[in-house]
């Protein structure tokens, strides 16, 4: 049903003062509350106005309240609104409205700025001056009839800065006065609603403000996107989940009780029995449950059970049955405004004079089913609302839309296109529901909310294909179709953006204008840029360019920097320098600053032949040309291009200055998913988890309380498994589940398979970590090619796994592991042989994992024993080369891996004092990064720091090296091949320490040996 109002037990009302916006229309007093009330005030840190300016109260300052709906939110608060306004404060509410799929972002806001403008204008207007963002918020600038919201020339509104003027203005009334902030109804609110209360929760305010947030539990079903918020949301130490539960069977008796004292009726034993059994401990189910017995039992023969209503909505229309004829079509009509309706919509809807309207208003009020407040009537419950428009007939919900529709489009009564849009649609009148959802989507992309944008420019694309010809006429379905591909993508949903595209492609007139079709082959293709695909964007824009006539200069221009964009996204530089510059001349001859910004962009991320020194010169400077003309996306995306210039060449607090920037304008932005907003915020964890920053990269990679797309999820997961793997979490099932993903992102497959391998590594299953690398060359081959560059790393994994399998591998199944290493090391120098100039394509990451590549096949080289096995000396060399360079790379955690192996070839050197240094360095990054699987490893080798305990002194430091192995269960074959040593050699080691220690067995040997401290 649609919702149209708050809770039955006292909304929170618009008045003339913004503190009493919250006026109670119920007489019955809060009963079984006064614990949560306490709860309540304390959590919100609410005590006399000058103890809270002087630091007094709880530092939590943000409370969200949950309950079903009915069962008493809305009598709490004002409960709540009263002590507050005993001790000082203001208090100062706005609402969610359930508008469906007709998003109107940061509605409540609104309403709350609307108060305080009422209350103190000469405030609101000195904080306006210093944030004119607050102006997108003033109510009257949200009117069709005044501002225009949605012309698509008009300049987007950075989200950081609405934010910022919402966090200003109420620092500025509670600057004057401690202050409550009231937002209900969350389960209705936007996405952009739900992002700006994040940000309120997580912005400190210097002055006593305290924000509470209720929402209906029930109605959160389990797609629903606020559960995700209030999961991040209930991490945050500074906001208390509060949770009304139903009154108790005893609470609802004296409920009764109060009511019918209040009415001057009473209920029998039974009645009031009925209603306990019935309410369920819903404080909104007891009122309608009492009101209508006592109605009934005025007018009725109560016999039976007849004044009970067998379900809810029945007990609701009683009080509907009350009315006159005339009331109760008034209530009809503002059942289908939604939860509030002003006074000239209803005189429209229902064609009633003054005197009649007044009258039947009156009686609705009086009745309580209606409340009055400022140019509003609300009802007074909103289930009662959504009741009543379930019995409307189908024919008069579309007459009612209609009037509105036509109300708000001529202007007789004011709306935003977005209530339009609703009405327009239920009414049946697509065309201007198509013209209002275009009008709602600019709106709503102005103002930095590109998933509400999507939402009405996809509608608008359903109402265009049903009006056929005349739907052409009214919109222009070429930029209607590309302004919505542009919201999904900015909204992280880039392969929406290009099936939509298709689907429009597909759709459009054999006869239409080649431009049109060009435009959107090139939105087309730079969105398949975004993700990967068997398809070949270069193609879709080189056919853009090739029909687009060179006499619509505007239409070429566009093109022309899209098919710039994507050549260079194939590192087809040349190709895009010249189609770029084209672009540049048409965009200067047009004066379209913004055009030129994306092109500048483009050319200055080209790598033709400049060092890095002049590519970051250019970036830079097409960066500021970028934030001059407002162009956000050719700005992250000339901010990403800096930065993976940064990281390519290992510098790597740069590459983290530009990733981060990046991010944050995006989110500043509002479309912090957009591709290469996304991107950086990969490349951003991936430049943390190198550094060794892994609590951070959890932090970052944790989306469970954002709304990120898919992909997104999936992209984050894949890195954050790196750090859990390496913690030593088994991530199997987990990473299983990504594979699906795989063909939509490269990077993604590399790195979720990099951890699959991992996984394989520690059990020394070589099948598995085989079948993982064949698995990821055959997903990637047809997207990218068979000799990408990340498959020297997978190649060096498996050659690591090979490694950890030689020592229990038998003599005879050797040569097969010796045969598959050297078919690994051949696959990575094939890819690096792809490479024509490794100065510019292979970086400082590129040349250690390519070191790494040799030096594993040596190790595997010298376990196998094989007849080309190398010296220790060019083991031992070929390691402290992979040391040196994932210490210049700077990749903590891969150092700490080559350490390890480096400290077991320096023992087969005979180092014992270098192998010790070398292990000590490891073990001191695995302890700091929670690699415990290192550190085990570490004391596998025999690696521990020497023990001084008593009896560690009659032990050289070979002995007791061996004697870890030996506690750990290692037979004498396997401890030889871990440490580079014959089995003979061990087997004279042990008996020395069994002579050493007294023992008579290897056993016995290990049971002392933890007795006295000489293992770990």
């Amino acid at each position: 049903m649609a919702a149209t109002a708050t809770e039955t037990s006292g909304p929170m009302s618009v008045t003339t003062d913004m503190m009493g916006c919250m006026a109670p229309v119920t007489t019955a007093p809060l009963v079984g509350r006064d614990a949560e009330l306490d709860d309540l005030t304390v959590q919100l840190g609410i005590v006399a106005s000058d103890e809270a300016r002087a630091g007094g109260g709880s530092s939590r300052r943000a409370v969200l309240l949950a309950g079903d709906a009915g069962v008493g939110k809305t009598r709490l608060l004002t409960a709540l609104r009263d002590r507050a306004l005993d001790l000082g404060w203001q208090v100062v509410a706005g609402h969610c409205l359930d508008f469906a799929d007709s998003a109107l972002p940061y509605l409540p806001f609104s309403e709350i700025l609307g108060r305080l403008q009422a209350s103190s204008p000469d405030l609101v207007a000195s904080v306006a001056a210093h944030h004119p963002a607050l102006h997108r918020l003033a109510p009257g600038r949200r009117m069709m009839d005044e501002a225009a919201p949605g012309s698509a020339d008009g300049p987007n509104t950075d989200r950081s800065s609405l934010f910022d003027a919402v966090h200003a203005i109420f620092e500025a009334f509670a600057e004057q006065q401690p202050l409550v902030v009231v937002v209900e109804d969350l389960h209705w609110a936007d996405q952009s609603t739900r992002d700006l209360l994040s940000f309120l929760f997580t912005r400190p305010f210097s002055q006593p403000v305290a924000l509470v947030a209720s929402y209906r539990s029930d109605d959160l079903h389990r797609k629903h996107p606020l559960r995700a918020k209030l999961a991040e949301w209930s991490r945050l130490q500074t906001v208390h989940r509060m949770s009304l539960d139903p009154l108790a069977a005893p609470e609802v008796r004296r409920l009764v009780e109060c009511i019918g004292e209040g009415t001057g009726a009473h209920l029998s034993d039974d009645e009031v029995a009925m209603v306990v059994e019935r309410a369920e401990g819903n404080a909104f189910f007891v009122e309608e449950l009492v009101g209508a017995a006592v109605t009934t039992h005025d007018h009725t023969d109560r016999s039976g059970q007849r004044w009970v209503p067998a379900d809810l909505a029945e007990v609701l229309l009683v009080r509907l049955d009350r009315l006159d004829e005339t009331a109760r079509r008034v209530v009809r009509a503002a059942s289908a405004a939604g939860r509030r309706v002003t006074h000239e919509l209803l005189a429209v809807a229902t064609e009633l004079d003054d005197s009649s309207l007044d009258e039947a208003l009156r009686a609705a009020v009086e009745r309580n089913i209606l409340v009055a407040s400022d140019h509003h009537y609300a009802f007074r419950h909103a289930l009662l609302g959504e009741a009543v428009y379930d019995d409307l007939l189908p024919g008069e919900r579309v007459r009612l839309h209609g009037r509105f529709a036509a109300a708000i489009a001529d202007g007789r009564a004011r709306g935003t296109a977005a209530e339009l849009a609703r009405h327009a649609t239920l009414a049946h009148d697509d065309e201007t529901a198509l013209k209002a959802s275009v009008q709602a989507g600019h709106e709503a992309a102005q103002v930095g909310g590109p998933d509400e944008a999507a939402q009405h420019f996809e509608r608008a694309l359903r109402l265009l294909s049903g009006l056929g010809a005349a739907g052409e006429a009214i919109v222009d379905r070429t930029r209607l179709a590309v302004d919505t591909a542009d919201a999904l993508s900015s909204s992280g949903h880039p392969e929406r953006a290009a099936a939509l595209l298709a689907e429009q492609l597909a759709v459009l007139p054999a006869d239409a204008a080649p431009e049109s079709r060009g435009l959107m082959l090139a939105a087309r293709a730079v969105a398949l840029t975004a993700f990967e695909t068997e398809e070949d964007p270069p193609a879709i824009s080189e056919e853009a360019v090739r029909i687009t006539p060179e006499t619509d200069r505007l239409a070429r221009a566009r093109v022309l920097s899209a098919h710039a964009h994507v050549l260079a996204m194939f590192w087809r530089h040349q190709e895009a320098q010249q189609a770029g510059l084209d672009a540049l001349a048409l965009a200067d001859q047009l004066n379209r600053s913004d055009i030129a910004a994306e092109v500048i962009t483009t050319l200055s991320g080209l790598r033709l032949g400049a060092t890095k020194e002049r590519l970051r010169e250019a970036l830079g400077e097409a960066i500021d040309r970028t934030v001059e003309t407002g162009a956000v996306h050719a700005e992250l995306r000339g901010r990403y291009l800096l930065a993976r210039s940064y990281q390519d060449w290992g510098e790597l607090d740069q590459a983290e200055r530009w990733f981060r920037s990046s991010v944050e304008r995006a989110t500043a932005a509002g479309i912090e998913w957009a591709p290469y907003a996304a991107g950086a915020r990969f490349h951003l964890i991936w430049v943390l988890m190198t550094r060794g920053d892994w609590d951070d990269v959890l932090k970052l990679a944790d989306l469970s309380g954002t709304h990120a797309p898919p992909l997104a999820r999936a992209n984050l997961a894949g890195l954050a498994a790196a750090v859990r793997v390496a913690r030593g979490e088994d991530l199997a099932d987990e990473l299983r589940e990504l594979r699906p993903m795989w063909r939509l992102d490269g990077a993604l497959a590399v790195h979720a398979a990099g951890q699959e391998i991992r996984l394989a590594v520690g059990d020394a299953d070589v099948s598995r970590a085989l079948a993982a690398y064949r698995r990821v060359v055959e997903v990637l081959t047809p997207i990218w090619h068979p000799w990408f560059d990340g498959r020297v790393r997978m190649a060096t994994l498996v050659l690591e796994a090979v490694a950890a399998a030689m020592p229990a591998t038998p003599s005879g199944d050797r040569a097969a592991l010796l045969a598959l290493a050297d078919t690994l090391h051949d696959d990575g120098h094939t890819v690096v042989d792809r490479y024509a100039d490794l100065s510019k394509s292979w970086g400082p990451e590129g040349r250690a994992w390519l070191a790494s590549l040799d030096a594993e096949l040596l190790r595997v080289r010298w376990l196998a024993g094989a007849d080309d096995a190398p010296s220790v000396e060019s083991l031992v060399a070929g390691w402290h080369e992979v040391v040196a360079l994932f210490e210049a790379f700077g990749d903590t955690y891969e150092l700490a891996r080559a350490r390890v192996v480096l400290a077991s070839v320096l023992r087969a050197a005979g180092d014992l004092a270098g192998a010790r240094e070398v292990a000590d360095l490891a073990r001191e990054a695995a302890r700091r990064l929670g690699a415990t699987p290192l550190v085990d490893q570490l004391r596998a080798l025999g690696s521990a720091p020497a023990r001084h305990e008593a009896g560690s002194d009659v032990l050289t430091p070979r002995e007791a090296e061996i004697l870890q192995l030996v506690a750990a269960g290692r037979s004498n074959g396997e401890i030889g091949k871990q440490l580079f040593i014959s089995t003979k050699t061990v087997s004279v080691h042990v008996s020395n320490i069994l002579g050493k220690l007294g023992a008579s067995g290897r056993t016995e040997a290990a049971a002392i040996a933890r007795r006295r401290g000489l293992v770990d």
